[in-house]
């Protein structure tokens, strides 16, 4: 039998409400959800690649030689010793901006993912669960005007028009502006889940809407929560790197994409310093590779048909 399956038999105790959950958190009963994750050689990969991110954020004062906001050394500098990446033309040190940079991306991946999941969640569950009523209908509308809405121009301007730039800002415009689709995901999901048993069961008993929605169907989602999360944060660290790219980040940090602005700004593909170029898009790219292939081991939690024997 295929790992992950729920096995049925005379132990089945009455009233068990397994057999209610979806399938693919039911599959939990024979392999833990970190045993089928790290079952998935590219889900291993994956958060192998986004722990080494992790410590070289936790640890960057003990990694990067020097601190990533200084910029007295010497222009120009090419790769030494001294100086691993070189020097930009300002006089910064190339890799302890790297290092220091994966401070931001994993703070924005983390937080904008959270308050974009959290907004999907409580939208497009309550949507779902009062389907064909006018609740539904308000709560619809929202999310489908939000679907429509060009999202990056809706962020350049949120940002561009701000009095004050920074982090919070960041994670705050990402995460108004990326929940649609996810909670259109969410209500389509608890549709199918609020008619079995349990939750009739729980309507009997008394229970209001609200704790029927996140105490008794959400348990059911966890997967599908858990991917929308990491989609989410994945294009949180995008976003974020796209936004700074363009100047609109903020500028008393260092980010990855900051390096990306200062290095078009200052000519560095012109003046051969590819390193400075290079360096950000390339660890760019594999914390975002990173976080995809985890979500190919969170997608066998609610689909068991992807799993391996």
């Amino acid at each position: 039998m295929t790992a992950g399956v729920v096995q049925t038999g005379a132990d089945e105790r009455p009233g068990d409400r397994s057999d209610e959950r979806s399938a693919g958190d039911a599959g939990y009963t024979q392999q833990r959800w970190w045993q089928l994750i790290w079952g998935n050689t590219k889900a291993r990969i994956g958060v192998l690649l986004l722990l080494a991110f992790i410590l070289v954020a936790a640890l960057a004062p003990v990694i990067a030689p020097y601190d990533g906001t200084r910029s007295d050394f010497e222009a120009l500098l090419p790769p030494s010793g001294e100086h691993y990446l070189g020097t930009t033309s300002q006089g910064a040190d190339i890799f302890a901006q790297l290092v220091y940079g994966s401070r931001i991306s994993l703070v924005v991946g983390l937080f904008g993912g959270l308050v974009s999941t959290s907004i999907a969640l409580v939208i497009g569950m309550w949507s779902g669960y009062k389907e064909g009523t006018i609740v539904d209908d308000v709560l619809s509308f929202i999310t489908n005007v939000a679907i429509v809405v060009p999202v990056l121009p809706l962020m350049i301007v949120l940002i561009a028009y701000s009095e004050v730039r920074g982090v919070p800002l960041i994670v705050f415009v990402i995460g108004i502006t990326s929940w649609a689709g996810h909670a259109r995901a969410k209500r389509s999901q608890i549709i199918t889940l609020r008619n079995r048993d349990f939750v009739t069961a729980a309507k009997f008993a008394g229970e209001g809407s609200g704790r029927i929605i996140f105490r008794e169907i959400m348990p059911s989602m966890t997967s599908l929560v858990a991917a929308g999360f990491v989609g989410a944060s994945t294009g949180a660290i995008g976003a974020e790197a796209g936004l700074s790219f363009l100047g609109l980040g903020d500028p008393n940090t260092i980010s990855w994409g900051t390096m990306l602005y200062q290095a078009d700004a200052q000519g560095a593909v012109g003046q051969g310093l590819w390193a400075w170029v290079l360096a950000p898009g390339l660890v760019l790219a594999l914390l975002i590779t990173s976080l995809t292939f985890i979500n190919f081991g969170v997608d066998l939690l609610s689909n068991p048909h992807l799993r391996e024997d």
